[in-house]
């Protein structure tokens, strides 16, 4: 199985990488706008995993940012598995402060990015020699229903596009070999969230969550198709 991983030098994106290493049936990819920390990742799961991974060095904000990576994929590998869109950005800022370019890169990272990278990579997803899986990492935040915040106003309602997306790729690619689910998350401990909510201390730890992701990217396929899946802790 050969994964792509966005957003891959910290956070969840971080451990699902790790996760990934773990196994010896998966070839890996790990996306990130940082050259020094994914530098880190690959030693670390060599030294920890014995796991050569390859990593790739883009930036969401950069015009045809997709192109350097579909045509890396196409040119050392031919195809793609599965791909696990978990690059995300949050801005916790009251909607009366929000001004446009909050909104634009909110938006940029959270929906459009993933978005154009799904488009661009739908031919490497198609030969697939097995059943392709995109993940799409969503937020309870954007989840019909769900509790709703003060400050998350943008970022949530952009992770409810990404949600929205899900569905509608699933119906558009439904006779091809390709499946498309969105993980809504809850919140998890990372520096994302810290950094948003200071004070806030979450019950659940990235490497929780990104077994979880991993598993369900690796699986999920044979089950689901076109679904929003809330993943959230429990209340005890």
């Amino acid at each position: 199985m050969r994964v792509l991983v966005t957003g891959a030098s910290g956070g969840i994106g971080n451990e699902c990488v790790k996760q990934l290493a773990k196994r010896d049936d998966c070839e890996i990819i790990a996306l990130s706008r940082s050259n020094d920390l994914l530098d880190i990742l690959k030693n670390e799961c060599l030294k920890k995993f014995n796991k050569e991974i390859d990593t790739i060095v883009a930036d969401f904000q950069d015009v045809g940012f997709q192109n350097r990576i579909t045509t890396y994929i196409k040119e050392k590998y031919g195809s793609l598995d599965c791909l696990i869109n978990n690059a995300g950005m949050l801005i916790n800022k009251p909607f009366l402060e929000m001004n446009g370019r909050d909104v634009e890169e909110q938006f940029r990272v959270n929906f459009s990015a993933p978005m154009i990278l799904i488009q661009s990579l739908i031919p490497l997803l198609k030969k697939s020699e097995s059943t392709a899986h995109v993940i799409n990492i969503g937020s309870m935040g954007g989840f019909q229903g769900s509790d709703k915040f003060p400050g998350l106003s943008v970022y949530s309602a952009s992770k409810a596009a990404i949600s929205t997306l899900t569905e509608c790729l699933a119906a558009e690619f439904v006779n091809d070999n390709i499946k498309f689910n969105c993980l809504a998350l809850g919140s998890a401990d990372t520096e994302m969230l810290r950094k948003a909510f200071p004070e806030y201390k979450s019950k659940m730890s990235p490497e929780v969550i990104a077994e979880f992701i991993v598993d369900f990217s690796l699986k999920g396929q044979q089950y689901f198709n076109g679904k929003v899946i809330p993943v959230a802790a429990l209340s005890t």
